[in-house]
């Protein structure tokens, strides 16, 4: 499972011109599962790991500006896109491979449940795009503060 995680003061998905999902401070997390991501993934320690290291990354500013503070603590919102093309193979040509991203019904599951289990953790409110549709992503990066977070590296 890989999560690229942006801090924003605000952001909003939309699917056919309505907004499906949206936030104020917090982070917008695009989600991509891999090959190798099976049923087997949620609860598992790295689900479990992901998700907590999710919640408590410090990265929103304390008073004296430094990174101090986590999304628990400031109690900010949460926007979770799902997203297939993180694993993106461009190795070869220029025609991205996608032979690494878990297939549609096993991520489209995998999606369902890390949904689930944010709203179950998360401080604040948790809102989400739709798995397999045309999405407008709008955002306001906070910084930027952009991180990776990929359970192969943990």
């Amino acid at each position: 499972m890989r999560l690229i995680i942006q801090r924003v003061t605000e952001a909003a998905v939309q699917v056919d011109n309505a907004t499906v999902g949206e936030i104020a401070t917090g982070l917008v997390v695009l989600v991509g599962f891999g090959h190798a991501d099976t049923l087997a993934l949620p609860g598992s320690p790295v689900w479990r790991k992901l998700l907590d290291k999710l919640i408590g990354l410090r990265i929103f500013p304390d008073d004296q500006g430094r990174f101090n503070r986590s999304l628990a603590d400031i109690e900010g919102g949460l926007l979770l896109v799902p997203q297939f093309t993180l694993y993106a193979d461009c190795r070869k040509g220029r025609r991205p491979s996608f032979t690494d991203a878990c297939a549609p019904e096993v991520a489209t599951a995998l999606f369902d449940r890390l949904v689930a289990d944010a709203r179950a953790c998360a401080p604040g409110p948790v809102a989400c795009g739709e798995f397999g549709a045309d999405m407008r992503i709008r955002l306001t990066n906070w910084g930027p503060v952009t991180i990776t977070l990929d359970s192969d590296l943990l």
